[in-house]
């Protein structure tokens, strides 16, 4: 188990029983005890929870821990994408986020991340994360060094994004570094889409106001092509995906000129 998984795996589990203890803890997680006080360590840093004498606490603070997103498919892969993804990323970028399972092991990842201890200026800015994801922006605002833009617009419950003219209208004043974009298809010749145009038109929209774009899809999503076009393979710099990625459908990707990364 990686760092960020086992992080969140502690959030959970004190979502739920509200107090843990370092070797009981250790033993689920079969880990040792250093790292388990390690991980209590670095998330009493980041004001999360509360560390005690042998375990940690839910930090006294006005809002409930994250829970889980949604269960969903391919949930290891998405997790390894997400933790490959996030190490792309410079610290203090202004990053720009869709919905998603993917997308939000993306923002998982990069909120896992504490500032570089002791590095430059740079490397203790807040990242700023963009997003049109409501269920991203609820897990981000407890991160004391992510700072959160949340677009306006209308909800689609099925997806937990906004869409529609308010959130056109908060992304055509913005500059993204970085654009990561989950995805229902990606395919070379038809680039990366979804099932509903009015979430394709808003991350069309993110991938425009960046200097770069990641489209983030697990293998199955590969060769596939939903109804709505993002945007086309031309203005995807890197595509994340998992080490299952037919090996064809790769060449031809990096054939256009798009570098593909194997989590």
């Amino acid at each position: 188990m990686d760092r960020y998984t086992r992080l969140n795996s502690l959030l959970e589990l004190l979502t739920e029983r509200g107090r843990l203890d370092i070797e009981e803890v250790a033993g689920e997680l079969d880990v040792s005890p250093a790292t388990i006080r390690r991980d209590f360590d670095h998330l009493a840093e980041q004001q999360l929870v509360t560390r005690t004498r042998g375990g940690a606490v839910s930090a006294p603070v006005s809002y409930d821990l994250p829970l889980r997103y949604k269960a969903s498919r391919n949930v290891s892969e998405k997790q390894r994408i997400g933790a490959a993804t996030a190490a792309l990323l410079p610290a203090g970028c202004v990053l720009g986020l869709t919905g998603g399972t993917t997308a939000t092991e993306v923002a998982r990842a990069v909120a896992a991340r504490a500032p570089v201890s002791g590095g430059t200026a740079a490397d203790q800015e807040p990242a700023t994360i963009v997003t049109n994801a409501v269920n991203i922006a609820g897990e981000l605002m407890v991160r004391p060094h992510v700072r959160v833009v949340l677009t306006g617009g209308v909800a689609r419950p099925q997806s937990y994004e906004l869409i529609g003219p308010l959130a056109e209208r908060t992304l055509s004043d913005l500059s993204l570094d970085v654009a990561v974009l989950g995805v229902d298809a990606v395919d070379p010749d038809f680039g990366a889409s979804t099932r509903h145009e009015g979430e394709a038109a808003i991350n069309a929209l993110i991938a425009s106001r960046a200097r770069q774009v990641i489209v983030v899809a697990d293998s199955s999503k590969l060769a596939q092509r939903a109804f709505a076009r993002v945007c086309p393979v031309s203005a995807m710099a890197t595509l994340v995906t998992d080490d299952q990625a037919p090996a064809a459908v790769v060449t031809a990707f990096e054939r256009l000129g798009v570098r593909v990364l194997l989590a």
